[in-house]
């Protein structure tokens, strides 16, 4: 049997990745730093997924599973120098702190197994996350090692795309998921043969996908959290039914999809329909996905680089109001949850500097130009 190694078993490990790859029919091996989840799933070696939506719910058992503690430096990497694959879904902010175990496992297979070949696919919420994680992982090399890697090991990037809520099960292994899947890796950064497993897509265009999905899926599911706050309801599926809500959030998602469908070439009446297929998503009740959750860390999600301020600078540049966008962005600054270090710190700063100089800092939107005058006319609107 295939052996995969998996970091992170989590909600998203085991829902999505580890499921697909149980499917495709390998043993999976998951490192995590919980020790409760590693000794259940080394006591039970099975779990539960099951997809709830609209139409019935469909069960997968998930067997010929184990788990390591990914602290454990040597079983790590004596498990990385017989592996056919490794995957992670650990957040993108987390993969620094696995570089240094992958090295271990890297140089201990280029010792030890010198022609297996072995890709890594980093299954995270960001743009060329499995490249991030390589100029970590390469900063553990001689110039020799790096070479040999260089010819052995793949780093693969990809885009993923499972809504998977915070759980409240009684076992604590099971995962209820959305039955959506999309998982698309990058076919030209594979070393040896691409792997065949289930779901997984390979594409010479994923940029065009991983963008797609980061303004699309996450843009809106943003702006729905913000705006849901601010009415104050609680579920994502709530805040989604709501028509004022329901209609600024289509409308971003319309501004952001102008700009892909330019940039990429998308075909603009199936970039409408995925559009409807996110929208429909967020309205699944199944999935209690709170506001709050969804919302969290609101400084990352307003940076530059990210969901709601790169479609809003984009639309700009290509002529399009943006209206949502706008409002979208102005929810966000008033984004305000105790138990959230950054929301905390976003309004302290709101309150020391001004909510002018705070959007520049946080979102490098300068206060006077166009789109800064949108966004704070908005905050002013709805403070």
């Amino acid at each position: 049997m295939k052996k995969a190694l998996h970091f992170g078993a989590g909600n998203i490990g085991r829902g999505f990745i580890g499921l697909l790859l149980n499917l495709s029919e390998y043993e999976v091996v998951f490192a995590d730093i919980d020790q409760e989840i590693i000794a259940e799933l080394n006591e039970y070696k099975s779990y539960r997924v099951s997809e709830v939506g609209d139409e019935k719910e469909k069960h997968y058992q998930v067997d010929n599973v184990r788990g390591i503690l990914s602290n454990k430096t040597y079983q790590v990497a004596e498990e990385i120098k017989d592996a056919d694959l490794i995957t992670t879904a650990v957040g993108v902010n987390n993969l620094k702190y696995l570089a240094e175990v992958i090295a271990e496992g890297i140089k201990l297979r280029i010792a030890e197994a010198p022609n297996k070949k072995l890709n890594i696919i980093a299954c995270e919420n960001a743009v060329r996350a499995t490249s991030k994680l390589k100029k970590e992982v390469y900063k553990f090399f001689t110039q020799e090692e790096e070479e040999k890697a260089e010819k052995q090991v793949g780093f693969v990037d990809s885009a993923v795309d499972r809504i998977v809520p915070p759980q409240e099960n009684e076992d604590r292994l099971e995962v209820k998921v959305e039955p959506f899947k999309e998982w698309i890796v990058d076919k030209t950064q594979f070393k040896g043969k691409i792997p065949i497993i289930e779901g997984m897509t390979p594409s010479d265009n994923l940029l065009a996908f991983v963008e797609r999905k980061i303004y699309t899926l996450n843009t809106g599911h943003a702006a729905t959290a913000y705006l849901g706050f601010y009415y104050n309801y609680q579920y994502i599926h709530q805040a989604i039914k709501d028509e004022k809500i329901y209609d600024t959030v289509k409308s971003a998602l319309e501004e952001s999809g102008q700009s892909l469908v330019k940039l990429y070439d998308f075909d603009s009446k199936e970039h409408e329909q995925y559009i409807e297929k996110i929208l429909k998503r967020f309205m699944n009740p199944a999935l209690k996905d709170s506001v709050e959750r969804v919302g969290r860390e609101p400084m990352r999600k307003l940076s530059e680089e990210d969901r709601l301020v790169t479609p809003a600078l984009r639309a700009v540049e290509n002529d399009i109001s943006p209206t949502g966008l706008s409002k979208s962005i102005a929810a966000a600054l008033l984004f305000d949850v105790e138990a959230d270090e950054q929301s905390q710190k976003m309004q302290k700063l709101i309150q020391e500097k001004g909510v002018e100089q705070a959007l520049e800092e946080i979102t490098t939107i300068k206060s006077e130009s166009k789109l800064g005058r949108k966004i704070l006319a908005k905050y002013k609107e709805m403070k």
